[in-house]
């Protein structure tokens, strides 16, 4: 049967600047290989980003050759914080500062401009739910796995038989603003890290791009004073570590050996409440290097603490196709949601 002829699922993973999209067909096939961006207009207020979601839509099906009529639902991610069903929360987010954007039921309004059921993740959670999907196949409604996604922020998600964990308040799996032990983590006289969102000492708080301007740079500038980085401003600083890290460079090395600790204390703690088939490791370090990515995800390994019985069938890999994550993976959790009482097929990806 022809591409076109088949139901299919349209994912849009919302962003501050784009929206990105992809069609998956019901019998699991991505037709979108790449980015398929525009402008997301969240700075305009909700009316004109919910015109750009649905303007994502049409090019997605304009760029497979899909008739409108084909599509069965459509999956929605945007950054958080937001409730299960898709309600901005209103203290906002970087994204939503507008005051119009606080408390608007964004999956709502999509689905009412549509006219097709719209189901909601955040970024996080979609992105987990795609490596989920990837990494386990057809076995993927049988397994579990937690994920750390490490940006601006730490997002991830908890995804169990194949879906995510979303919480009575659509907060489960907010990884960034669980509390790790800090003690052997942090180096002499080093400051207990503060999070932008008030805690003291919650994984986000060391391992987020974040962290490194706020709370680890400095601190290890102080041991390395001599550093080229010292000359720079804070976030331009932040934001070339990984590029050091990557030739080896000793202070930026110090730095992400800390935040891939500070994942295995994370992931620890996962293993004691979830037990887990699989611990996921997404963001920037999924787009580096190869010996530096490995590195790091074999320190996150190095510090997670296993019962020998976990540690026989779990394991440790990357988000695969960072970009193109989450559009994915709401496009999944929108195909799943067609088939409440069956197994949706697994994608295959690519």
């Amino acid at each position: 049967m022809d591409s076109a002829d088949v139901p299919v699922v349209v994912g849009i993973d919302n962003g501050g600047t784009s929206n990105n999209a992809t069609v998956l067909t019901v019998d699991g096939r991505f037709l979108v290989d790449g980015l398929l961006e525009i402008p997301s207009e969240v700075g305009a207020g909700p009316e004109a980003a919910v015109e750009a979601m649905a303007r994502a839509l049409d090019g997605a099906l304009a760029h497979t050759g899909v008739p409108r009529a084909l599509v069965r639902a459509v999956g929605l991610d945007t950054p958080g914080p937001a409730s299960a069903d898709g309600v901005i929360s209103s203290r906002g987010s970087t994204n939503f500062a507008q005051a119009a954007w606080h408390g608007f039921d964004v999956r709502g309004a999509l689905q009412r401009r549509l006219g097709l059921p719209v189901v909601y993740h955040n970024d996080g959670n979609a992105a987990a739910l795609y490596a989920h999907h990837v990494h386990f196949g057809a076995e993927a409604t049988a397994r579990s796995s937690v994920s750390a996604i490490v940006g601006t922020g730490l997002g991830g998600g908890v995804v169990v038989d194949g879906r995510v964990l979303t919480g009575a308040a659509g907060m489960a799996g907010e990884l960034g603003h669980v509390h790790i032990p800090l003690t052997g983590l942090l180096a002499p006289e080093q400051p207990v890290p503060t999070c932008a969102c008030g805690f003291v000492g919650d994984a986000e708080s060391v391992a987020s791009l974040t962290a490194i301007r706020r709370n680890l740079l400095p601190y290890w500038l102080t041991r390395y004073p001599d550093h080229p980085l010292a000359a720079e401003p804070a976030d331009r600083a932040a934001k070339l570590l990984r590029g050091y890290a990557e030739r080896g460079d000793a202070l930026a090395r110090e730095v992400f050996a800390q935040q891939a600790a500070a994942l295995g204390r994370l992931f620890t703690i996962a293993a004691n409440v979830a037990d887990p088939h699989a611990y996921f490791v997404g963001g920037g370090v999924v787009e580096a290097a190869p010996e530096f990515r490995d590195w790091f995800l074999a320190t996150v390994r190095e510090h997670t603490v296993l019962r020998a019985e976990q540690a026989a069938v779990a394991t440790f890999a990357l988000v695969p196709d960072r970009d193109m994550a989450g559009a994915r993976g709401v496009a999944i959790a929108a195909l799943t949601a067609l088939r409440p009482a069956t197994r949706a097929p697994a994608p295959l990806p690519g």
